[in-house]
């Protein structure tokens, strides 16, 4: 009887009005950074300098691969109850490390606790979950004609080849880099991690610009890689 009394007797105090959840205020039109996340596309949407600046390029929801159109998110531009408005993000064209400003209300947001850093001297691929270790393999890497660019990129597409025993392997892992030399190849030379059918090659700088990984390597970072992913390529 005590122990109802304490919970619903009449002589609680009268409880104080709670504020509202949306009571948080920014400043209109303020910027911040975000965590990693990816931006999918859900609408057709104009990628442009500035907030409504000068028009940049225009994506559709699905790439030239059939893919979703993936961004990686750099920051967001929020009004005065703090609600994103525009995203800053990485583009998938040339130059290599464009980026650009989309409207919120035309993608999808996941965060993306992955990353992946590619070390050239080393020649090697590491993938991280938040940032703890789980993957590390010797890699090719391009040659010293058709080198790998060297930036920050992010995950934009995961393809599975029609012949999984041709040169890119079981699968690739399309990157937002492009050649810097090959620039006549087909969708502008666009770079990947990917598996190959001359395991010959992996730990020498040899590719196209490409990073070439042996086949069970790649199947397992392939499994573990969402869009939207970061990826670090060092000199």
């Amino acid at each position: 009887m005590t122990l109802l009394a304490a919970c619903g007797g009449t002589t609680a105090p009268a409880a104080t009005q709670a504020k509202p959840l949306d009571a948080r205020m920014c400043t209109p039109r303020s910027v911040r950074a975000v965590a990693p996340e990816a931006a999918t596309v859900t609408a057709p949407v104009t990628a442009f300098r500035s907030p409504g600046g000068a028009h940049i390029e225009r994506f559709a929801r699905l790439n030239v691969n059939g893919a979703p159109m993936v961004f990686g998110v750099l920051g967001e531009r929020v009004d005065v109850h703090c609600r994103p408005t525009w995203l800053h993000v990485e583009l998938p064209i040339r130059p290599n490390g464009a980026t650009g400003w989309v409207r919120a209300d035309h993608v999808d947001r996941v965060p993306v606790h992955t990353r992946i850093v590619v070390d050239l001297s080393e020649r090697s691929v590491s993938f991280y979950r938040r940032d703890k270790l789980v993957l590390r393999s010797v890699a090719a890497v391009g040659s010293t004609a058709t080198p790998t660019p060297v930036g920050r990129y992010y995950v934009n597409q995961l393809l599975v080849p029609s012949d999984t025993s041709g040169a890119f392997g079981p699968g690739a892992i399309g990157i937002s880099a492009f050649s810097p030399v090959l620039t006549g190849w087909a969708q502008g030379g666009p770079v990947a991690i990917h598996g190959t059918n001359e395991p010959w090659s992996i730990g020498r700088a040899v590719s196209n610009g490409c990073i070439r990984l042996h086949n069970p390597v790649l199947k397992k970072l392939f499994a573990q890689t969402p869009a939207g992913t970061p990826v670090i390529i060092k000199t």
